[in-house]
This record gives structure tokens, C-alpha cells and sequence, in this order.
């Protein structure tokens, strides 16, 4: 095995694969280190959950060379239906009166995993796997990585370290990087519904006390649901009968898209939103969930690490041709300052819906409702609130 590298991306999940494609034109040594076996990685339970892309990011995925091999698996949002249950307060999306094709696409995590993975295979990235990074050690050249293979234990050296490993990252560990963990007490229900009624291409985002509930439109005429409960009310609906389940959802949604039926598992899992206290250490980063893990109610987790995964990799690419290190000191502060304002932005905006939206306090209630129906008659404001969905306003 190659021992020296440039970059060492530590997870083979979307954000470390999609930074390996983005890098392979750049003469960069590059490997990736991934603690599970792609039976384990293709088997996942989060495999199931949906993505929703935001138009920039279909953009970004084409630049990838990504986006031309899963557009048939993908599946155009052309309205955005936003609700609050309970009140009077609505606003209405057009793809048609923004004049672009969509506002975004929904596809499987597992579809855009499986075929993000498969390119990597055609590129030159050396793909170290199932093994687990158990030491680090840094010096003024390069930074030492100690992996774990069964038995055998070696070490590996490069330029730089990108953990892109998750929200449980074990780099961010190794690097003594701290976070900052905001427990919503809530649980994100996940399945997927056949409806009565034609879903025309329309994303449902319902507001309730207890959480959002969002219908995502996927192909024959289903929709991923992502519905937010209590953590107490998502264990006692995991525990109930499939009809008792699907009352409690019809009554949530309401009956737009006619009758609901389910067509696969229901999942659960927890939500919380973990912040890194940095993005770098010593000839490291840490990109995608391993510096945010966002709550789904805005759609944005993966929007975001994909912008960090471009955004890296054109500054990787830059420095390299440049002749500069890209591990050194002043390069990745640059990155993380070229980050914060998007991070911060996305972050402070998912909070706040939140904040705002779960709450059935009167005076709030009747303030955003009142919001909601003044945005449906403000053209310029829906104009500026889709060009936020569609992922374009952070990178203009």
C-alpha cells in the first residue's frame, strides 16, 4: 500500500466522495479511509431517508459529472406548498413564476451514495476500507495518520487531513475539536406515502406544535414524509399500528393529496443541531456533518456540506497550482472564514424557523400567520424566498 499522500479523506460517505471527484483532475494524491464495508455503507437505514437538492446544488452535482448519471432518479420540485395547521397563514412557490425548470429535486440518499461511490472507483483515489483512524500526530510538513486494518496497524502521511466522517466523527475526536450540541427533544419520522391525489410535483411543508411535517414528491405518484414529533409522541407512533399511524398523519397533513397509504418502513432518529467550535486544526478540516449536523425542517444538510466540499476543493485546487502548501496554517483559517458567513446563515435560519414555528403561542401564532399570507401576495419577497430554496442566494 502507497503510504504518502496529499490528501487523506477520512468517510466515504456523499461529502468525502463528492470531495475525491471534485479532486481528481488536480494531480493531488488523494485516498479515502472508510471504517465500513460497502455492503454496510449500501445496507444503512439513513440510505432510505430523502435528500431534497436545491437548484444550486444540482449545478454544483453537474460540475461533479454526478448530476447526468441520477437525473432520472431524481425527482423535480415544481411548487412548495407552506402551511401552518391550525391557521389561516399559507405561501405558494412557483417554479413556473421563477421562469427556471425546478426549485429543487428529491432523491434517495442510497441513489446519489451508490452512484457518487461508483465514480470514485473510476477515479485514482486510493480507497483504504473497512478501517478506522486511530491516531493522529502533526508536524510542520505533514500529518500522520494511524490506521486500523483487522489486526494490522500503519501509518500514512499527507499534505492534509479532511474529515468528512459525520456527526459522530471521529476525527473531530481525534483533533480535540470541540461542538456545541442543541437537543430539539424531537425525533425525525421518516417513511413514504402513496396518495389518492396527484402530488404535481409539489413539496408540502406543514407547521405543527409539535414539529414540521414535510411531504417530498418522489416518482409514482409517492412522497417521502420527514415528520417531527416529541420524542415521546415519535416512540409512541413507532410503537402503533400501521392505521393508527396513518390516522395520526391524514389528521396532521389534512387531505390535499386525497388519502394516504403507506408503501415502506417506518424510521426514527433523533434530532439535534452539533456545531463544531472550529472547522481546522493542525494540517486538518472537517467538512459536511462532521462540523454541522442540521435539523431537516429547511431540507438544507446536505446543500450545505456540498458547498463546503466545492468551496474546499477549489481552494485545494488553487493553492496546489499556486505551489503552496495546502495543509498550511494560514490556507485552511482562510477556508474557515470563507465558511462561517454560509454556516452561520443556514444555521441561524433553521433555529429560527423552529423557534417560531413549533410554538403555539397566541400573539407568535397569529404573527406569523399573519407573515405567511403577506408573503403569498408579496411577489419580490417570494422571489428572494425561492431563490433561497433553490440554493442560490449563498452563492451568488
Amino acid at each position: 500500500m502507497q503510504h504518502e499522500y496529499d490528501v487523506i479523506i477520512v468517510g466515504g460517505g456523499l461529502a468525502g466522495n463528492c470531495l475525491a471527484l471534485a479532486l481528481k483532475d488536480t494531480g493531488l494524491r488523494c485516498a479515502i479511509i472508510e471504517a465500513n464495508t460497502p455492503e454496510q455503507l449500501a445496507n444503512s437505514p439513513a440510505g432510505d431517508r430523502a435528500l431534497a437538492l436545491a437548484a444550486g446544488t444540482v449545478q454544483q452535482l453537474e460540475e461533479l459529472d454526478v448530476w447526468q448519471g441520477i437525473s432520472t432518479a431524481a425527482t423535480a420540485i415544481k411548487n412548495i406548498h407552506i402551511s401552518d395547521k391550525g391557521h389561516f397563514g399559507k405561501t405558494r412557490l412557483s417554479a413556473d413564476k421563477e421562469h427556471v425548470a425546478a426549485l429543487g429535486y428529491v432523491i434517495t440518499a442510497r441513489d446519489l451514495e451508490t452512484h457518487v461511490a461508483h465514480s470514485v472507483t473510476a477515479t485514482d483515489t486510493v480507497q483504504i476500507c473497512p478501517a478506522r483512524v486511530v491516531g493522529l500526530e502533526s508536524d510542520a510538513e505533514v500529518i500522520h495518520v494511524s490506521i486500523q486494518q483487522g489486526e494490522e496497524t500503519q501509518t500514512l502521511t499527507a499534505k492534509l487531513l479532511v474529515g468528512a466522517d459525520g456527526g459522530q466523527s471521529s476525527i473531530r475526536q481525534l483533533l480535540n475539536i470541540a461542538q456545541h450540541i442543541t437537543e430539539y427533544g424531537q425525533n425525525a419520522l421518516v417513511t413514504t406515502i402513496k396518495s389518492t391525489l396527484l402530488h404535481k410535483n409539489t413539496a408540502f411543508e406543514r407547521f405543527t406544535a409539535s414539529g414540521p411535517l414535510a411531504l417530498l414528491p418522489i416518482a409514482n405518484n409517492q412522497c417521502s414524509v420527514v415528520w417531527t414529533r416529541t420524542t415521546d409522541d415519535a416512540k409512541a407512533l413507532m410503537q402503533s399500528s400501521e392505521a393508527d399511524f396513518l390516522a395520526e398523519l391524514q389528521a396532521c397533513f389534512g387531505y390535499k393529496l386525497g388519502r394516504l397509504t403507506l408503501t415502506a418502513p417506518r424510521r426514527s432518529f433523533p434530532l439535534s443541531l452539533i456545531c463544531a467550535e472550529k472547522m481546522r486544526a493542525n494540517r486538518a478540516v472537517i467538512i459536511g456533518n462532521a462540523v454541522h449536523q442540521l435539523h431537516p425542517v429547511a431540507g438544507q444538510g446536505f446543500n450545505l456540506g456540498l458547498r463546503d466540499v466545492v468551496q474546499l476543493a477549489a481552494m485545494i485546487s488553487a493553492q496546489h497550482q499556486a505551489g503552496s502548501d495546502i495543509g498550511a496554517e494560514d490556507f485552511l483559517t482562510d477556508y474557515a472564514k470563507a465558511r462561517q458567513k454560509d454556516h452561520d446563515l443556514v444555521i441561524n435560519f433553521t433555529n429560527n424557523v423552529i423557534r417560531i414555528f413549533s410554538n403555539d403561542w397566541l400573539p407568535l401564532a397569529a404573527a406569523r400567520n399573519v407573515g405567511l399570507t403577506l408573503l403569498d401576495h408579496l411577489p419580490k419577497a417570494k422571489s428572494l424566498l425561492s431563490r433561497y430554496a433553490m440554493g442560490l442566494e449563498q452563492t451568488d
